[in-house]
This record gives C-alpha cells, structure tokens and sequence, in this order.
C-alpha cells in the first residue's frame, strides 16, 4: 500500500525557507512530477528586500506548476507574459525547447504578507521536449471542484474522479488541492499508475499510522488508499503515468545528457532570450552543479 515515505528538506533562499520533498535519494520523481518545493508558510513585513525574488532564470524540457494557498506572485517570461498569481489559480509554464521567466514579490514589497505555495515541475514526454516554449495562467474557473462529506477539493490538472480539469498536460496526470476536516477521508485516484499524497498542514492517518505535515507518501501501483484526516488538514495529491528516465542538473530537465549541456552552453553564453520585462539582471549557472539521473 505504501512503498515511500519522503520527508521534506528545508533550505535557505535568501530571505525564507523552502522545502525541498522531490527529487529524494531512492524516490525520485512520481509520474511526470520529477520536482516538488513547498514555498513557506512565511509572513514578509513590507520593503522585504529584492534579494528575496528569484530573478531571471531558464528552463529546458519541462512544465513549470505554481499553485498558492496564500499570498501573490509575480511573473514575467520570455514569451511576453506578465502575470499576478493568487491563490487558487494555476499558472502553468512550458519550457519546451527553452523559456525564461522570473518571480517577484512584489506586492508583499508594497504592503507584506504571507506566501505559501507549491511549486513543482512537470517533465514533458520525449516526443514534446523541445516543443515550443508557452504560458498559460487559469482561474479558479478551469478547475473542477468537488464537495464529499468532510472533503473539499480542487482538481488542478488532470483527470480523477471522474473529473477533468481545463490546465492541459502533456501526459496522463493527476494534481489536486484537498482541504479536510478532522475524520474526513479522501481516497486516491485509482486511475494513475504512479501516485503520492503531500502533507501540507495537519495530519493523516493510514493503515494505523499517522503521518504529519511535511511528508509526501508514495504508494504502491494498484492498491486501493484513502487517507483519513486526524486534524483539519491540507493535502497535494499528485500522479500518472510513467514517462521514463530524466537527468535533472540546476533548471534543466530532459531525457538527454547532452541536450542539458547544450543549454548550460546557451545560458552562459547568453543565447537565451531574458524576459521583456525583466531583463536587468539574471542567475548565472552554478558552477559545476551536480547532476542527477531521474529513474522510473
């Protein structure tokens, strides 16, 4: 029923922590999702300082996946995008063949606040790696909802339930947002091969074990899983299909080792186009950042 339990890794980004849960040692990707962060939850007074952003960077081979439960972010990209996100909205970002893009906090500069966010990467199937780069932003409109006893949820992308959200993907794939009250239970989607539950607050319960905020539990191909909430709690459930290995090294994902240095070449040589927008200044490649091979 259940083959993992990961444990998120906290981290310092200049200015408030994130909490690193995939890519793990011995698990790392679930479905296409070969990246999972959770932003905070941490309460910025106003004039935070600018080194909190995350200034222009790029990206190859994957979509990018911003999802807030509280405060407001910023985007701009190469592809001409400026776009607020709030909570409950989604704003999805293909890399493709490669795209730029920053993330300002802007309005909490102006007035502070909290942020808390989920930010994850979806890996592009082979055959659309270097399709082009695009950004799609969706209200709350484009995501179905569901109302079960003691159970609201927001199917982000995907399908389940016998529901299909607006958000296209590339692959079969499952993202929801679930909010429970204490003895709500929620069953996973039984039409994904691969699929995880993360904790973001409270607590859950399964097979006599309760699991805490800040662990992502991955479970076993086919067996049926309901998660039993012991406290109100906020879950990310995640899935789909198997897409095969990828390298992960800095920004980059793809299914090739050379394509990955072609674009560490292109990023150092400024061959990618920053973003309208935003275009004063950018994060430089890591020296020699580790790389890892993604299996699966």
């Amino acid at each position: 029923m259940l083959d993992h339990v990961l444990e998120d890794r906290r981290r310092d980004l200049g200015g408030f922590e994130v909490a690193r849960v995939l890519p793990a040692i011995g698990h790392r990707q679930v479905g296409p999702f070969v990246f999972f962060d959770h932003l905070g939850p941490v309460d910025f007074a106003a004039n935070i300082p600018k080194t909190a952003d995350v200034r222009p960077h790029p990206h190859i081979g994957l979509s990018t996946v911003t999802y807030l439960f509280d405060g407001e972010i910023t985007h701009r990209d190469s592809v001409g995008s400026e776009q607020a996100i709030r909570p409950g909205e989604v704003n999805w970002m293909i890399a493709g063949r490669g795209i730029t893009h920053s993330e300002r906090f802007e309005t909490l500069r102006r007035h502070g606040g909290r942020i808390d966010a989920i930010q994850a990467w979806v890996a592009l199937p082979e055959a659309e790696e270097e399709c082009e780069p695009a950004f799609i932003h969706h209200g709350t409109a484009d995501m179905p909802s569901f109302d079960a006893k003691g159970v609201v949820g927001r199917l982000i992308a995907g399908t389940a339930y016998g529901l299909r959200s607006r958000v296209e993907t590339h692959s079969p794939m499952c993202y929801l947002h679930c909010v429970l009250q204490p003895n709500g239970v929620v069953p996973m989607p039984d039409d994904h091969r691969e699929r995880a539950a993360y904790i973001v607050s409270g607590a859950v319960e399964l097979a006599g074990q309760v699991y805490q905020a800040g662990r992502m539990l991955i479970f076993t191909p086919g067996a049926a899983v309901a998660l039993k909430a012991v406290a109100d709690t906020v879950l990310m459930l995640l899935g789909g299909a198997t897409i095969g290995p990828r390298f992960l090294e800095w920004n980059f994902v793809s299914s090739s080792r050379d394509r990955i240095e072609q674009a560490k070449a292109d990023w150092r040589a400024g061959r990618m186009k920053l973003p309208d927008l935003d275009s004063q200044e950018f994060i430089p490649l890591p020296p020699d950042p580790p790389g890892v091979r993604i299996t699966g």
